[in-house]
């Protein structure tokens, strides 16, 4: 398939990170990791990898944009072209030697009335040599296969996923997904968490679940993500409905095929503003 010269761009950065990430995989007992918070893990990996991306990004696209996880925003505040990238989305997956985890890369426009949009998208889990990618308008793929959300309504067939709170998510939230969990988890057939959200949004984007939710992301977590959804068929707003084209703040985010994502964020908005 003939890709766009972003798309070129983008998947080639992805593949050259992941050369070295793969390698420091293979031998993940001996990184070298310092703790930058409970359950939040930096590594060598992550920081090697997140260079790389932003050289080849840079060279290739001079002029645009950066928001990274590790170095933050770049570039200026007027710009009109922004990356927004996760170098290893999934780093305590990484470092337990779990093969769940992908380099989310992003790009945003901004058009001169000031409206914001996302309108390219990478997940790479090089683990799986599954390549995940959309632009907007062109439709969503898995490698070179067309995906799109699945079609089931039954709610007694379908599979959701979360991002369960952990040590460093604060306690605000954890009220609220232990309302959504325990309304779903009787209906469902099966609530998972992978532990990378990029991946979350790209296995609903090619059906492998219906529904996903999870609060408080950071944009690099789901920027990527939220437009597989989106150019597979599904829906992916914030909790009120919103489609979070700016991302330049934490999100609560709700993703779904047509028929769960309306009930699944009235559920979700519920929990969230239930004294």
């Amino acid at each position: 398939m003939r890709l766009s010269p972003h798309m070129a761009v983008m998947q080639n950065t992805a593949q050259k990170a992941a050369r070295s990430l793969l390698r420091d995989f293979a031998e993940v007992e001996q990184l070298q990791v310092s703790i930058k918070g409970p359950g939040d893990f930096v590594s060598q990996a992550d920081m090697r990898a997140e260079k790389t991306i932003r050289e080849e990004l840079a060279r290739a696209r001079p002029g645009y944009a950066f928001l990274m996880e590790e170095s933050g925003a770049s570039g200026g505040d007027n710009w009109t072209w922004r990356w927004i990238v996760d170098p290893l989305d999934g780093t305590s997956n990484f470092l337990h030697g779990i093969p769940l985890w992908a380099i989310s890369i992003a790009l945003q426009r901004r058009h001169p009335n000031g409206d914001v949009e996302l309108v390219a998208a990478v997940v790479y889990n090089p683990a799986s040599h599954e390549m995940f990618w959309a632009e907007k308008g062109v439709g969503a793929f898995l490698n070179d296969r067309r995906i799109r959300v699945s079609a089931r309504r039954k709610l007694s067939e379908s599979m959701f996923a979360t991002g369960i709170p952990f040590a460093k998510v604060p306690a605000k939230h954890r009220l609220p997904f232990g309302r959504v969990l325990s309304s779903l988890m009787p209906k469902v057939a099966g609530i998972r968490r992978c532990g990378a959200a990029s991946l979350d949004l790209a296995w609903l984007a090619a059906g492998r679940y219906e529904g996903y939710w999870e609060l408080g992301l950071k944009p690099w977590d789901c920027a990527a993500g939220l437009l597989l959804v989106r150019e597979a068929g599904g829906h992916a707003t914030d909790d009120q409905g919103r489609d979070l084209g700016d991302l330049d703040d934490e999100v609560n985010v709700v993703a779904g095929n047509q028929h769960f994502h309306a009930p699944l964020r009235e559920l979700v908005h519920n929990a969230l503003t239930q004294d």
